[in-house]
């Protein structure tokens, strides 16, 4: 089975690369779910826990995507690749699937918008006080090394928008069920205000979508491009 890896890195060193990545993420996941939370944190304690930030389902996203890179290498480095040419295959179409639509796109997303409200004023949606209770450095894992070819852009964009609107929706039932808004910056916009921000934080993830394609379509365009019974594998 033909392998298409960036010159001077090898199979073994991706796998390396991967492991090392996902462990940060599973210890970063594991430090945020064992916090002691106290009675002063606005929300992890009520309905909807952990789940209803786009933060934490970002984390646990980043960490499973990780983790289907792991099983990618190991599959490609210690099965025989005649007998498990489909399977292989169904694996790095799921890797790269899970970071181009989902992964890449999200990512980049809610660090930007994060960073840029809490650099305008964090207290629309990371209060001052949860310092005392979250750690600042359980802020900062956020990381990309990898190239992966991209699905048809119709499909990714379907798929990123279904995202969104599943997102959304949980939000408003949040509200609905518990009357607390997930972000403090929601409880301070008017109706409209709030159609219009909700609007533009969902269209929004398109563009970062294209932008990601464009940038890998400029950086990889010189690079071999395997045909359908080959692998992608790089890093």
């Amino acid at each position: 089975m033909a392998q298409t890896v960036r010159p001077g890195v090898n199979l073994k060193l991706c796998l390396l690369v991967h492991i090392t990545v996902f462990a940060w993420y599973v210890f970063i996941l594991y430090s945020n779910c064992s916090l002691d939370i106290s009675g002063r944190h606005p929300g992890a304690r009520t309905y909807g826990g952990r789940w209803k930030y786009l933060t934490f389902i970002n984390l646990v996203m980043q960490t499973g995507f990780f983790a289907v890179c792991v099983i990618t290498d190991v599959a490609h480095l210690v099965v025989p690749s005649r007998s498990t040419r489909g399977t292989v295959l169904f694996l790095v179409s799921a890797r790269d699937g899970l970071f181009t639509v989902l992964a890449a796109p999200v990512g980049t997303f809610v660090c930007a918008s994060f960073w840029s409200l809490y650099a305008y004023d964090r207290e629309l949606v990371y209060p001052k006080l949860i310092d005392h209770i979250i750690p600042v450095w359980l802020n900062h894992a956020l990381m990309y090394l990898q190239h992966h070819r991209h699905p048809s852009r119709p499909k990714a964009i379907l798929s990123l928008a279904l995202f969104a609107s599943l997102y959304l929706a949980w939000v408003l039932w949040v509200r609905h069920i518990s009357g607390i808004w997930v972000y403090p910056i929601m409880a301070r916009l008017s109706p409209l205000g709030l159609v219009l921000f909700l609007a533009i934080a969902s269209v929004s993830m398109v563009p970062i979508y294209l932008l990601g394609e464009k940038l890998s379509h400029a950086v990889w365009s010189t690079a071999v491009i395997p045909d359908q019974s080959t692998t992608h594998l790089q890093v």
